[in-house]
């Protein structure tokens, strides 16, 4: 069967996907691009807002980005560096919001002010020191920090009602948060594609991919609804660069192109659940995100959060997420996935793993068989007045984080984040891991725009300067640019305005 010819073809239908092929088309309007999602809609795995906290990840709340060295002093370049990602990728949706691809802002992105919750004496000390490293940076500017209960009351409600005023605990505010819900920007990027003839063929899946003498790629493509119906062969098509946009599945289709550079690499799953009210005074008064520490041994992205979520402009409040074991990468995926994944370039790195994270194995399996009590235990840590009654638990998406050969060969190890991955000649790439990829897709964009397609880069960069007008920049060193970069954005996508620079 004769293939069909394109220039870039687009695996997968989340927020990377769509966010790759809207730049592209930008870029380079007379190429021809397509995609493909194996599932009825667009967004409906980890782009889906009910299988995320929607967290506009900036360092601002997230414990786990801060490292605390042998001599007592803080590694705050983690979190400084998502937070100038993310500025990246509000500067986009600005520029989206005031060319008319994407709608009212409210649609996808809303303020919702961040915060940490901490416990006891020593995690006190730990967010003290961790504002202090950061609150004299200019994109964390705004940040505050209170270790008393009526403040904190004020930012807060529910972290404060019905808990023992002698209880220590101190928390970080910053107003500067948002709540994104990656779905609908997936949607409406693609659906501004689809206007200007970049199509999405839905329900197909590629269940092959092969590299052609002259570098193109050819994807065998199967049609859901066509095998449904018992309706002819599965289609080829032809393309000279790929984007593996998979997610979970991600590593499945780079192993299945037979790509080197993955050789090393295993993904371990977890899976999630919150619970969720939409009680009308929980809601009311619960307007922020308040994340907290995970439990020794726990894997960072099971931190436990308390987020106030806006879908759709219907107002909820999520806890979570209760962590667990499922073989599978993504949500609607296959039982067999991990079994499927294992190679003899991975399979020590697998073993490795799991001798050293017994404990978390432990803890992800115990978290699948806890009582509503033992639920309602932990959701007091936040909300000690909280009634389970008012809560029903809902079934988030899988994350699938990255596992690693060590440079010897000799085991592996896990970790947390994502990573970028290309073919030796810059013809196939792909992102692996979970979060912050879809609050930082825009910079991850960007940097595989300069490592796939380096004779176009300079060509490209006055429409990239013009899109993003900070691009080659970093705004923690210069902080009137950064102000005025989230100023301009938070007034565009009405959001909170920053904090302005302290007078030299």
């Amino acid at each position: 069967m004769e293939a069909e010819e394109v220039d870039v073809a687009l695996i997968g239908g989340g927020v990377l996907s769509a966010t790759f092929g809207l730049m592209l088309h930008m870029l380079q309007p007379d190429w021809t691009i397509i995609g493909f999602e194996r599932l009825p809609k667009v967004a409906k795995e980890s782009s889906n807002p009910w299988n995320n906290a929607g967290t506009g990840h900036s360092g601002l709340c997230e414990l786990n980005y801060t490292k605390e060295k042998p001599d007592g002093s803080m590694d705050n370049s983690k979190p400084i560096d998502i937070n100038e990602q993310f500025q990246v990728s509000r500067e986009l949706w600005a520029h989206f919001v005031e060319q008319g691809v994407l709608g009212h802002p409210e649609t996808f992105i809303n303020a919702c002010p961040h915060m940490s919750l901490v416990h006891g004496e020593e995690d006190i000390d730990f967010l003290r020191r961790r504002w202090e490293g950061l609150k004299d940076n200019p994109l964390f500017a705004a940040m505050e920090f209170s270790d008393d209960q009526e403040k904190i009351k004020e930012w807060a409600p529910n972290l404060v009602q019905g808990r023992d005023p002698q209880d220590r605990i101190a928390v970080t505010y910053d107003p500067t948060g948002t709540d994104v819900n990656f779905g609908s920007i997936t949607r409406q990027l693609f659906n501004y594609l689809e206007f200007h003839g970049v199509f999405v063929e839905t329900s197909k899946e590629i269940t092959d991919l092969k590299q052609n003498s002259d570098g193109s790629w050819t994807l065998r493509v199967a049609d859901h609804r066509r095998r449904d119906e018992g309706r002819g062969p599965d289609k080829f098509v032809r393309a000279k660069f790929v984007f593996n946009g998979a997610g979970g599945w991600a590593l499945k289709m780079m192993q299945k192109a037979g790509v080197p550079e993955v050789d090393g690499y295993a993904l371990f799953p977890v899976s999630g659940a919150f619970l969720s009210t939409t009680d009308p005074q929980i809601v009311a008064t619960h307007t922020v995100k308040v994340y907290g520490k995970a439990k020794v041994g726990a894997p960072p992205m099971s931190n436990p959060h308390m987020d106030a979520r806006i879908i759709n402009t219907n107002r909820s409040v999520l806890f979570g997420p209760y962590a667990g074991m499922d073989p599978r990468f993504l949500k609607f995926g296959s039982w067999l996935d991990m079994p499927k994944m294992i190679r003899s370039g991975n399979i020590m790195a697998v073993l490795n793993v799991a001798k050293d994270n017994l404990a978390l194995i432990k803890l992800l399996a115990g978290m699948i068989f806890m009582t509503p009590k033992q639920k309602l235990a932990e959701l007091r840590e936040f909300s000690p007045s909280a009634d389970m009654t008012d809560w029903r638990m809902i079934k988030a998406g899988q994350r699938a984080q990255i596992i690693k050969t060590n440079a010897d060969g000799r085991g592996g190890k896990l970790e947390f984040g994502t990573e970028v991955i290309t073919n030796a000649d810059g013809t196939l790439a792909t992102v692996l891991g979970a979060s912050p990829g879809a609050s930082t897709a825009v910079p991850i964009m960007l940097q595989l725009l300069e490592r796939c397609f380096p004779e176009k880069i300079e060509e490209w960069a006055p429409k990239i300067q013009e899109v993003i007008p900070t691009y080659g920049k970093r705004l923690s060193d210069d902080p009137q640019l950064a102000y005025d970069t989230m100023k301009h954005t938070a007034e565009v996508l009405h959001l909170t305005e920053p904090a302005e620079p302290a007078a030299k």
